[in-house]
């Protein structure tokens, strides 16, 4: 589980954010997500959900 987390919270911020106003606040907030480590203490269903929308954010931001 921590993996499937982890790899789409490995994407890079500077990517993202090219003059759209809600990419670039979500590249911002990205900045400060807690370390993927911490997925542990996460629900599964809460960490698929936001492995879901991490990924589906950073494709349609890059």
């Amino acid at each position: 589980m921590a993996a499937a987390l982890a790899i789409p919270l490995t994407g890079c911020a500077a990517t993202m954010g090219a003059g759209d106003a809600g990419c670039a606040s979500y590249a911002e907030a990205r900045l400060a997500r807690p370390a993927a480590a911490t997925v542990a203490a996460v629900p599964p269903d809460w960490a698929d959900w936001i492995a879901d929308l991490d990924d589906r954010m950073t494709g349609t931001c890059r």
